[in-house]
């Protein structure tokens, strides 16, 4: 969920507005005169290298062509 929030109301409340991003990883959209003027959005920080990128994010699941224990094929 987007949050939009008043140029004014950002200015007034600015560091809390940081700190709730970082947060809640959810973006804030700053308007003026009703008009999107500017966009607050969390920092991700991505590797130095390519190499180890995606580490943690691929599951091994084991041999995929072997015979299930059942006999039968796997369910989709």
């Amino acid at each position: 969920m987007t949050k939009t929030m008043k140029a004014s109301e950002c200015k007034a409340k600015f560091l809390g507005v940081l700190d709730e991003v970082a947060s809640t990883h959810e973006r804030v959209i700053v308007t003026k005169n009703g008009k999107p003027v500017a966009e607050i959005v969390p920092f991700v920080e991505r590797p130095k290298t390519i190499v180890g990128a995606l580490k943690g994010s691929v599951i091994h699941m084991g041999d995929l062509d072997a015979p299930s224990e059942s006999g039968e094929p796997p369910k989709a």
